[in-house]
């Protein structure tokens, strides 16, 4: 998930587009993923799914470059197409393109639980950065706490879930589904949840105080 998506569940106002990066994001997000797809279709193996994923990923970076936008947007987006490649070629096997995807998906899962039972949900920081507030002082309000952590808890079910539904698909070798399955369950799944996360959050009032206020004993 890109900045721009994290910060749009703190915004007063939620922008489903802004959410997901815009169109350019929907497109730059989804494009890899299709064109693997298409090319294991029409291809099969590995080798060339794998490099038209790639070539995607730096035609997308290098319009960027061109009209000199910002490249951080889609290098993210590099980024995780690049270790996918890696991956599937070592392999040599193009159900391996997805693993690194797993990978962060359960971690993201992991950290996110983890705060919740830490106390420290994710979600008040993102809260507090989006609505230029103390990113600590919100813990001292225990209500404001929990509404935060349900809405961790959703984000945390989120990557759970597309980690429950992909992963069997993996196992059985079932590429073209799989990558189906992952474009569905991506921009649209994501947008979905940073709405349902938003209402949950949307009508906390955050203290405003400085960052070192004293922290509630656990």
């Amino acid at each position: 998930m890109s900045h721009a998506g994290w910060q749009s569940v703190g915004d007063e106002r939620f922008d489903a587009t802004a959410a997901v990066g815009g169109v350019r994001g929907i497109i730059e997000s989804s494009a890899p993923g299709i064109v693997f797809v298409v090319a294991f279709l029409g291809w099969g193996g590995f080798q060339v799914p794998t490099i038209a994923a790639v070539a995607t990923m730096v035609v997308a970076v290098a319009v960027r470059l061109v009209q000199r936008q910002p490249i951080s947007p889609a290098l993210g987006g590099v980024v995780g197409v690049v270790i996918g490649a890696v991956w599937a070629w070592i392999a040599g096997e193009p159900s391996e393109y997805f693993v690194p995807g797993f990978v962060t998906n359960a971690i993201t899962a992991v950290v996110l639980t983890a705060s919740i039972v830490a106390r420290w949900p994710v979600v008040g920081f993102v809260l507090a950065a989006a609505r230029g507030a103390s990113l600590t002082a919100w813990r001292a309000d225990a209500h404001i706490r929990a509404v935060c952590a349900r809405g961790t808890v959703i984000m945390a079910v989120m990557f759970a879930f597309k980690l429950a539904v992909q992963v069997p698909l993996y196992l059985a070798n079932q590429v073209a589904v799989l990558g189906v399955v992952k474009l569905a369950m991506g921009v649209p799944l994501f947008a979905l949840t940073a709405w349902i996360v938003w209402n949950v959050v949307r009508s906390v009032e955050l203290p405003q105080g400085p960052p070192d206020l004293p922290q509630p004993k656990e």
